[in-house]
Formats: C-alpha cells, structure tokens, sequence
C-alpha cells in the first residue's frame, strides 16, 4: 500500500513533486498548527521525494517514513497490509496541515444562499475555505460540489457548495456472483473440469447445483458439493446451505453421484463412501535408528455411491478399479512375487484375491496383479455404483464391511485343500478412516449418524508401478472467454454520473428545515462544480452491510487520456 500510494500516484503527480524538489515547502512548513504534526509528516515526505528523483538509487526503502506514519496513526503500525486509499487519506491531510499558510484560523459563519446567483455564492464560499484552509494540497487536489436541498413540505431549495479533495465513486452491487467450480463426473475417462458459474449471492448451495446442471446436463439432485483441502474432504455441503458460507479461495469441487434408485421407493438405503488416497511413508526417529511406516495423503479425493446391502470390500475394490482405471499402468508382462504379503483391510480383515481350489484351478488364467477386473466384474462393478442414490449420511448397524472376512464366498464353500498358485496381489488396501484421514476406526459398527469414510493405502513401489498420479492431477479449466463474458466492465464515466443522481436522504439524520422549523426527509442532486488540477478517483471497492462486509470485483474500465467530465459539471 506504501508503494502504490508513493510511487505510484503522488510522486508521479508533477506539481506536487517539483514543489518538493524545489525546497519551496521550506518556506510554507507550519510547526503551530494544532491540527498538523509539526511539519514532520511533510519533511519525511521530501526526503523520501528526494531520494526517488535524485537518480543515485535504484531503490529507495522509507523506512523513516514509514515509522513517522506510523507514530502519527497507529493503524499503520507493523508490517499487515492495509488500504491505500486510508494512507492517501491520512497522508493528504497530514501534508495539507503541515503546509498550511493560515497560521491561525478563524471562525466564519457560513451563510445561505437565499436565491443569490450561483457565481456569487460560490465565490463567497470559496474564499471563506481558503481563509480557513490554504495549502499546496489546496491548490492541487481541492474542487468544490454544488449540493442542492429541497424540502419535501414547504418546497424550500438549500444550495451550498462544498470542497472535496477526492470523488469517492461507489460502484454498483451486483446481486450475482461468480463461483469457480471443478466437476467430476462419475465417467473415469473424464478429468474434472474446471466451471464458471453466475449464482445468486444469497442463494443456496442448491442454486450452485442448478447454474451447474445447465453447462453438465446432470440432474442437480446428482450432484455433492464438496469443500477440498490438503487432500481431504473440509466439508460436504447441504443443498439448503447458503452459499454466503462458500468463499471464493475455496476449492470446491462437485461430484456426480448415481440415482438409478431415486424413484425406487422400496429400495434399500444407499450410501455415498468418501475416498481417501494415502500412501506408506517410512519415518525414522530423531537421534534413534528405529523407523515406522505413516501415511500420506495425496491427489484428489473420491465421492463413490453403492448400494449399502451388497456393498463388500470385493465389490468396493472393484468399483474403485472402475472410477480408477484411466490413471493405471499396464504392464503386459511380469513375474509375481511369491512372498508377497497379503493386503489387509481395516481391523485385521483379511482379503485375498487369488486363491483357488483344485478343481477350480483350470477356469483362472495367471496374472500378476489385481487391477482389471474381468468383464463380469466390471459390469458388476458399474452396476453397484450407478445403482446408488446420494445420500450425505449413514445410519449405523450391520453393515457388509463390518468386522468379518470380506468374502463370504468363500466362508460358505466346505472346507477344501487349497494351494496357492501365483497369487494375486491387490493394489491397495482399505482403512475407516475419520473425516481428516488419520485415525483408523471402524465406523459402520459405530451407532450414531456418523459419515464413514475409507481411505485407500498404496505401498510405495505398488503405487509407483501402477498408478499415474500426474495423470491423476490433471484437471480441465474453464473458457476464460466465458468467464469475460459474465463479468460486464462498467464504465467509470458511468459509475460517475452516480454521484449526481437525485436521491432521497435516508436517516439518519434528516436535515432541519428553517422554514418548517422542523427535520424532514429531504431530496438530495449534488453536482460537480468545479474540479481541481489533479483529480483523485476513489473506488469504493467494499460493500457494508449491518453484520457483513464485502469486497466488490466489478471490473471497471477507464481511459488513459481525455477523461470528459463535462457532462457532469454545472458550472455554466
């Protein structure tokens, strides 16, 4: 804020900076005034001035300056940013008070315009603020407004004029927002695809689904909106969630979820599993040479919907092969490792896949790993996700992936002598996770409404063999063009001719009539009358509200030569 209030805007304003390059504030310092800082504020300025035309710096630090600004207004103290326009404010006036020729100001009455000429009146209240007020800043940045009263009652018209040192121009709130989206289809060889959205700024999560649907043709009550960060899921929203709640650093992504089953009304409860990707990180102890395996979070999160009553960790496994399978590797050849320990999911459940008996022994066909199921898996696999409804909690109870062998297959076949043939290795195994992917629990036996989720654990080489993962990062963004195409630029000149709008003066307070001898509501044209050599634009930038503050992003377009404002001038 320092370098855009000094370097980009005062001390390229010629004759401010020549006034100071000249030593001519030497002469006008005021170390009396009660309202300046006893010249300090306006000598530290010219030092600062100095050494940025002196042409032996290639940079300049004001630290000086700085820590002049910040005794005189505590609000600059340390190293946050801040408003510039707050700075330029302060500093402005500071300058002004510091080098202000009228040593001792008077008192002046100011008088009213009783229908005497527009000239007359303007003179008159012109020379009594330079009787009061008569500075370099004066003469470079102060114009004068022609503010009209009329009261509503008895009719009678007020007209004075008012020095302004800058135009603070309010730009218009808009009642939309634009919301930058990702979604992730329920098709694996899709990527997310990054979306621009036009919604309503106290809408709710179910209007985002909506202005989503008509870009993806998927029905909004497909769609889970999501909050991404660090890997895991910060919140899943609901659809009457107000979208106030939702800001625009977020990564929020929205995922497609089946509803095969919405208008089945018989059928069984579905559930949506949030996936975790982690992986195994050796870590070694300080100042010890024992280690231990953690696990890391990475890529992005899944949202996947099964059927709760034939949801098994077999078909689970099968189903995330399925959302997984454009981010493998295939490896056409390959021996297995014989030694290979068996995956196990969470709670000491034991899955392994590729068992046989004797007499089964001829139906299978080697393979070494796990990672593309047959042709009936895979239909099985699609069915038991697109045969899901959404679903944004579950209730507790039995559940197939409790704690049991999740093949149930082959618990009901009679003991029969197996031996091992080259066994197949899964690719990952699974742990109940809670919702910051850490602690190991097992949520489906746990009673309550609690969301359960699952994370999927990779072993280092196994990941590093099979998975893509920069594949697997890789997102679509939007049309740039469109996102212009939602955000109209409005025009400054435009934005200008606000300020002479006729306006109803809303209390508090209402002004006093003398007429009426009484307060009314009275209607409000301010004009600009005259305008100073250098004028300063404020851009209000922010929106108040009684319990919310916002900032504005209204691209606005302005010229860099001939400005006109003689639209807006009454001077005759």
């Amino acid at each position: 804020f320092l370098n855009v209030v000094l370097l980009q805007c005062l001390s390229n304003t010629p004759p401010l900076t020549e006034y100071f390059l000249n030593n001519r504030y030497l002469d006008e310092l005021n170390f009396s005034n009660p309202l300046g800082m006893k010249g300090e504020i306006a000598e530290v300025y010219a030092d600062v001035i100095k050494q940025m035309w002196s042409g032996r710096h290639s940079y300049v630090v004001p630290r000086m300056f700085k820590s002049k600004v910040g005794h005189f207004a505590s609000q600059f103290m340390g190293y946050q940013q801040h408003d510039s326009q707050e700075l330029l404010s302060f500093l402005l006036d500071g300058l002004h008070e510091d080098l202000n020729r009228v040593k001792k100001k008077e008192y002046i009455e100011l008088k009213d315009a009783e229908g005497r000429p527009d000239q007359e009146v303007v003179t008159e209240a012109w020379q009594n603020h330079l009787r009061r007020n008569d500075s370099i800043i004066v003469d470079i940045f102060h114009g004068l407004f022609k503010s009209t009263l009329v009261c509503p009652e008895c009719g009678k018209v007020s007209v004075t004029f008012d020095p302004f040192c800058y135009l603070s121009v309010p730009l218009p709130v808009s009642k939309e927002r634009i919301m930058e989206v990702f979604f992730v289809s329920m098709d694996p060889r899709s990527k997310p695809f990054q979306h621009r959205l036009v919604v309503p700024k106290v809408g709710k999560v179910g209007d985002l689904c909506i202005a989503l649907s008509k870009q993806t043709g998927v029905s909004p009550k497909q769609m889970v909106v999501a909050d991404v960060f660090n890997h895991r899921f910060y919140k899943l929203y609901h659809v009457d969630e107000p979208l106030t709640c939702i800001l625009d650093r977020d990564d929020i992504f929205v995922y497609e979820v089946s509803s095969s089953t919405l208008e089945d009304d018989g059928a069984d409860e579905d559930i949506v599993l949030p996936i975790y990707l982690r992986e195994k990180t050796p870590y070694r102890e300080y100042n010890s040479s024992s280690s231990y395996y953690g696990m890391t979070l990475f890529g992005h999160p899944l949202l996947i919907s099964a059927p709760r009553d034939r949801l098994t960790w077999d078909s689970l496994y099968q189903i995330l092969l399925h959302r997984l399978s454009s981010f493998f590797f295939v490896h056409c050849s390959g021996e297995e490792d014989e030694n290979a320990q068996k995956p196990k999911p969470a709670s000491g459940q034991e899955q392994e896949v590729g068992l046989e008996t004797e007499g089964d022994k001829s139906d299978h066909s080697d393979q070494d790993v796990t990672f593309e199921p047959s042709n009936g898996d895979a239909e099985t696999a699609k069915e038991n996700e697109q045969g899901a409804a959404p679903s944004s909690s579950t209730r507790g109870g039995n559940s197939s992936l409790g704690n049991r062998p999740p093949s149930p297959a082959l618990d009901s076949q009679p003991k029969r002598k197996c031996r091992p043939r080259k066994r197949k290795k899964l690719l990952f195994t699974f742990q109940t996770v809670n919702s910051n992917g850490t602690t190991e629990r097992n949520v489906f036996n746990e009673e309550g409404n609690a969301q359960p989720y699952i994370a999927i654990d990779w072993d280092p080489e196994m990941k590093k063999r099979y998975y893509n993962e920069v594949e697997a990062e890789v997102s679509v963004p939007g049309d740039r063009a469109n996102y212009l195409f939602f955000v109209s630029p409005r025009e400054l000149q435009s934005l200008c001719s606000s300020l002479v709008s006729l306006s109803l003066l809303s209390p508090p307070p209402p002004r006093y009539c003398p007429m009426c001898k009484k307060h009314q509501l009275a209607t409000k044209k301010l004009d600009l009358w005259s305008l100073p050599e250098v004028l300063i634009i404020h851009l209000k930038r922010f929106s108040y509200t009684k319990y919310s503050r916002e900032k504005l992003d209204t691209v606005v377009q302005f010229p860099i030569s001939d400005l006109l404002f003689s639209p807006f001038l009454s001077f005759p």
